[in-house]
Formats: structure tokens, C-alpha cells, sequence
């Protein structure tokens, strides 16, 4: 049997509350990068394996959570355990439209000392990864030293022929300046040879005149693959000094949730471009499950609402 490509994420999954103000809330977890690793596993066909790095805390709570996520698939060996830190948390309202309000609490987050050794579990294996993947939150979550090692990591990683995958999920409230996020941002593109670029969010961190400016802008990075999500319109698409593809998304009649939208189309792009597919047909498989997922309640969906696209 071929061995699996392999495949390591960085980020944080913290405890979710859903639900409204003083209201009922349901208790569940997620976060950008370990959204994608989850629904990357569910899709890669026993061909691609999937670990998360990140830390816990010794509490009950990150115990449990690093029980359920061996239950989504992920291998954990790459998980640090902090002692007297906790998971993240964060509260999500949704509205009638689906759209998302989040409210956090992660000063004291396992996941930001991740780095506060000489070497992580991740650093010390870096010639196991055929592809590795972090985004704009996974570095907002660091200091500055962080920061200057997961991105030395990936260049790293990059220069030994692995794919590096940059997603710019831009969130202004985890960054202490805007300056300071375009600066790193611009350090990861720099790394990466993979670029999911969401046109919002290029246009909130890079201050645009228009939307439209910020797809052109995203169009003219200098990075090998390039894939431009802009909501419902057609998903943009390009690799290498091939042309640009526009990629219809799926009608949803019935939007009952965006989390994890983005998220869940990385992973259905990972998991057929790794597997040789073609940038379009890969963008084409990444919106049909960004459209499943947004119609069902939560960031990681149950299983059999998706078992007929895998």
C-alpha cells in the first residue's frame, strides 16, 4: 500500500459557545486551521493523513478535547500539554442570514506558548511533511518570537520541495496593529507556494479602494498557486504561469450557518490537488462541500450529511 501524504496544521481549537446572549448556548469546539485538518481527513480517501500541533492545557476540558479530536481523525502526537493553561474560548451568534458575530476569550490560550521551547514536536519532525498548512489566525495567536518560527518553519519546509499553505484569515481584533499585521502577512505569502486568499479579507487588512482592487491586488502575488474565494460569485484559480480560471460556487437556497465555509473548502481543495487533481476541478470539489457545510449548523457537520461527496 502507498503511504499516505502527510500533512501538518498549526493553529488553535478553542471551546465554542453557540448561541445568543444569556440564552441557551450549546458547548462545541472549532477554530480556522483545525476545521480544515478535520474535514481534510474526512476527504482525503485514506490517502492523506492529517496531524494538528497545537497545546493544552492538564484540565479536564483540554483533555477532553484532545479525546474528541482522535475521534475526528487527527493524529495528536504533535499536541504540547502546558500545565496551568487552558483552551480558548469563544461565543458565536448567528444570525438570519447565517452570518457569523464572534466574541473571545484566549489571553491565557495553551496554544500562544506553542513555541516557549527550544524545539516543538512539529519542528523536530519537519522532514516527516509533505505539506504543510497555518493561516493568518495561526499566526495572530503568537508573539512576535512565534511568529519568526513557525514562518522560518515553513520556509523551511518550502525550500525541501513540501507544499506550504498560507490561508489569509484576517481577524483586526487579534492583531495589536494594523501595520504589524500586514507585515506578517506579507512574510507568509512570501513563504508560501500556496495562497487561499478570501477577497474580504485582503481587502479589511491591505485597505483597498474597492473590492475589485483587492482580487486584482490578489492576482498579482507572487506565489505559485493562488485560489481567490469571493463569496457566492465564481472562485478564482491559478498555478504556475497558467491563465486564470473562474470556478462557479453552489447555490444554497437555505444558508443556515457560514462557519467553517471557508474553512471546509481549503480541505476540499487540499484533498484533490495533493491527490494530482486539477486546480479547477480541485476549486469545484472545494465549493460543493463549502455549500454543504453551510447548510448545516456548526462548524464541523456530522459525517453522514457529507458521505456522499467523499
Amino acid at each position: 500500500m502507498k503511504n499516505p501524504i502527510k500533512v501538518a496544521f498549526f493553529g488553535e481549537c478553542m471551546l465554542e459557545l453557540n448561541g445568543t446572549a444569556f440564552g441557551a448556548m450549546q458547548q462545541s469546539y472549532g477554530g480556522d486551521t483545525f476545521n480544515t485538518a478535520v474535514y481534510l481527513s474526512r476527504c482525503g480517501g485514506g490517502a492523506i493523513k492529517t496531524w494538528y500541533a497545537t497545546a493544552l492545557g492538564d484540565d479536564a476540558l483540554s483533555l477532553e478535547l484532545e479525546h474528541r479530536w482522535a475521534q475526528d481523525g487527527l493524529a495528536l502526537d504533535l499536541v504540547r500539554h502546558i500545565p496551568g493553561r487552558m483552551p480558548g474560548l469563544y461565543q458565536i451568534q448567528v444570525d438570519a442570514q447565517g452570518e457569523r458575530r464572534f466574541s473571545f476569550w484566549r489571553d491565557n490560550s495553551a496554544a500562544k506558548a506553542y513555541f516557549d521551547v527550544a524545539e516543538t514536536p512539529l519542528e523536530a519532525r519537519s522532514e516527516q511533511w509533505d505539506a504543510f498548512y497555518f493561516s493568518g489566525i495561526s499566526l495572530a495567536i503568537l508573539p512576535a518570537d512565534g511568529q519568526n518560527r513557525l514562518l522560518a518553519f515553513a520556509r523551511a519546509l518550502r525550500n525541501r520541495g513540501a507544499t506550504v499553505v498560507f490561508d489569509n484569515n484576517y481577524r483586526p481584533s487579534l492583531w495589536p496593529d494594523i501595520a504589524v499585521a500586514r507585515d506578517c502577512f506579507s512574510r507568509a505569502l512570501a513563504v508560501a507556494d500556496t495562497a487561499l486568499i478570501t477577497a474580504d479579507d485582503h481587502l479589511a487588512l491591505f485597505g483597498f479602494a474597492s473590492l475589485e482592487r483587492a482580487v486584482a491586488a490578489a492576482q498579482e502575488l507572487n506565489v505559485f498557486e493562488v485560489v481567490i474565494k469571493r463569496g457566492a460569485a465564481p472562485t478564482l484559480v491559478r498555478s504556475g504561469s497558467g491563465p486564470w480560471h473562474s470556478v462557479p460556487t453552489q447555490t444554497v437556497t437555505n444558508v443556515v450557518d457560514t462557519t467553517a465555509a471557508g474553512d471546509s473548502f481549503a480541505a476540499g481543495y487540499l484533498s484533490r490537488r495533493l491527490r494530482g487533481s486539477t486546480p479547477e476541478d480541485a476549486t469545484q470539489f472545494g465549493n460543493r462541500l463549502a455549500a454543504r457545510v453551510i447548510a448545516h449548523r456548526g462548524a464541523i457537520i456530522p459525517l453522514d450529511a457529507m458521505a456522499d461527496l467523499l
